[in-house]
């Protein structure tokens, strides 16, 4: 099964949000295995297992074991995701909730029985959002980020939230006040589902925060990030999801790939063919257009681009940027160096 994934953004977002309260960005980085330079993009892709990482280093550099539901409270999602643009661009709740139901993937990947994130459903006359991520339980945090961010953002509109009761399948933690202050509503812990029971009528109200005209922008930009992360499901882009966080390490050959995705390297290797490419081309190319980007982003010198991309020396990574692009990265850089 296909690893989840969380966009760069999100990530990027806890670590300045981590920052603020204290905590050490190289600590962040080294502990989470995420360095600094793959969140500048931040629609890139961070494999869900690194961002759980990231979530438990944040916690103790920060001494806050809240810091997921501070996170979600704290840190409008249209501050770090189009997700969170199109909800407050949407014509009403309801609209916006079926957009975030959506395009929700762009800000966090997880494993579902169908489409969507979300569903309504209804129980003794009652309304509830229902969370369908499977295996929850050992990712609570997730779940406390989710539900407190859909509060917060809920809460942010001139109607409030609608949220009038918070089920979660997870046992409660040491630190109960601090849900009563990020959910706003009762909590009902151990739970058999990861649910909201919403106001019904409050899902009709409008929600002016961004001007509507806006709303086309976001969602045609939404859509081509969608058909980027769907096509990322192919081999190529599985193999690319592997060889991201591996990149710096030096580990990023066939074999290492082939073992997390739970084949071999002639299975790889054959689908890999199936698709017109080879995993020498994938690795070559995903190399160069990072190494593009690194020089773009005016942030990192050709030396720290090297350690990033797996090279052994900068010398031997300006061989290879002269062969993809004809002239040294020195010359084609605008950045430190």
């Amino acid at each position: 099964m296909r690893e989840g994934t969380v966009s760069a953004g999100l990530a990027r977002g806890l670590v300045d949000y981590a920052a603020r309260r204290g905590a050490d960005l190289q600590a962040l980085a080294d502990r989470s295995g995420i360095p600094g330079p793959q969140l500048d993009d931040l629609n890139a892709r961070i494999p869900l297992r690194k961002y759980r990482t990231l979530i438990q280093a944040a916690k103790e550099a920060c001494g806050d074991p809240a810091i997921a539901l501070h996170y979600g409270s704290d840190v409008d999602l249209s501050t770090i995701s189009v997700v969170g643009l199109l909800f407050n661009s949407a014509e009403s709740v309801l609209e916006g909730l079926r957009q975030v139901n959506r395009y929700g993937s762009l800000a966090v990947e997880v494993a579902l029985p169908g489409q969507g994130r979300a569903r309504f459903e209804r129980r003794n006359d009652q309304l509830w959002a229902v969370d369908m991520r499977r295996d929850s339980h050992p990712f609570p945090e997730l779940t406390e980020t989710t539900f407190a961010r859909f509060i917060g953002m809920t809460t942010r509109s001139p109607h409030g939230s609608g949220v009038l009761e918070v089920h979660v399948t997870h046992s409660a933690p040491d630190y109960l006040a601090e849900y009563d202050r990020a959910f706003r509503a009762p909590t009902v812990f151990d739970s058999e589902w990861n649910a909201m029971r919403i106001d019904e009528s409050w899902l009709t109200r409008r929600i002016p925060t961004q001007p509507g005209y806006v709303f086309g922008i976001f969602a045609e930009h939404a859509e081509n990030l969608l058909k980027r992360l769907e096509s990322s499901k192919t081999t190529r882009g599985e193999v690319e999801s592997v060889l991201l966080p591996r990149l710096h390490s030096g580990d990023a050959n066939v074999q290492a790939a082939a073992v997390e995705l739970g084949m071999s390297r002639q299975t790889l290797y054959r689908r890999l063919k199936g698709e017109g490419t080879t995993f020498e081309n994938v690795l070559d190319e995903l190399r160069h257009e990072l190494a593009l980007h690194y020089l773009t982003a005016e942030r990192v010198s050709v030396n720290e681009i090297a350690y990033l991309l797996g090279f052994s020396t900068a010398a031997a990574f300006s061989r290879a940027f002269k062969r993809w692009t004809g002239k040294s990265p020195r010359h084609a850089s605008i950045g430190p160096r």
